[in-house]
């Protein structure tokens, strides 16, 4: 097995890498550099098509890309302590907010990285303006998950779980951009705080 990993600030290789941390899994990683463009070398995209990390090549040669399908993959391997549930109400929860996160958070943030971040720069069809626009919006997100979790310790349950790593890995993503959060998202501060104590938010 060997993961395909690209150090901060990519997310998406840091949801696999806290995943792994909170499971106590060692993955073999070799890391690819995203500004040296290591991701679309043509040894790379004969694995990954997309050009794009995380991604798993287990010992028969099968490659899993996309972050939460590599998590899953290794729930299944690694089942105690359940990251994605342990019932089919709590797995249903899970799976509600970790798409909450992917669809109403991590668009409008990666449209301000693609479209207005000095690293994107050279990338084609940039719109500073449509990325600019979307700076509300991953304000308005933020504001949707601090009121769920006003008195609430975690996300989805009332254990740690994936959707909480999406979420962190989701809001430091947007502190890098340049999207920090409002002082008065009092509850998603506090959650904020908790789980980036958490010895597997260093992963």
């Amino acid at each position: 097995m060997l993961f395909f990993n690209s150090p901060n600030p990519a997310p998406n290789p840091r949801r696999v890498r806290i995943f792994a941390a909170e499971k106590g899994i060692t993955l073999p990683t070799r890391d690819l550099s995203i500004p040296d463009r290591e991701h679309k070398s043509d040894e790379f995209l004969a694995l990954n098509p997309r050009g794009q990390t995380p991604a798993l090549q287990l010992d028969d040669g099968t490659v899993i890309s996309e972050s939460v399908a590599i998590c899953r993959y290794l729930e299944g391997l690694h089942p105690e302590l359940p990251l994605f549930g342990r019932d089919p109400r709590e797995q249903a929860l899970i799976e509600m907010w970790s798409r909450r996160v992917e669809m109403i958070l991590m668009p409008p943030v990666g449209a301000v990285w693609v479209h207005t971040h000095p690293f994107t720069a050279r990338l084609p069809g940039r719109n500073a303006e449509w990325g600019e626009s979307n700076r509300p919006r991953v304000d308005e997100a933020l504001r949707f998950f601090d009121s769920a979790l006003h008195g609430r310790e975690f996300l989805a349950a009332d254990q740690y779980t994936i959707a909480d790593i999406l979420l962190l890995t989701t809001v430091d993503f947007a502190g890098f951009v340049g999207i920090a959060m409002s002082d008065d998202l009092v509850s998603l501060r506090a959650w904020y705080a908790r789980v980036s104590a958490r010895p597997s938010a260093a992963a």
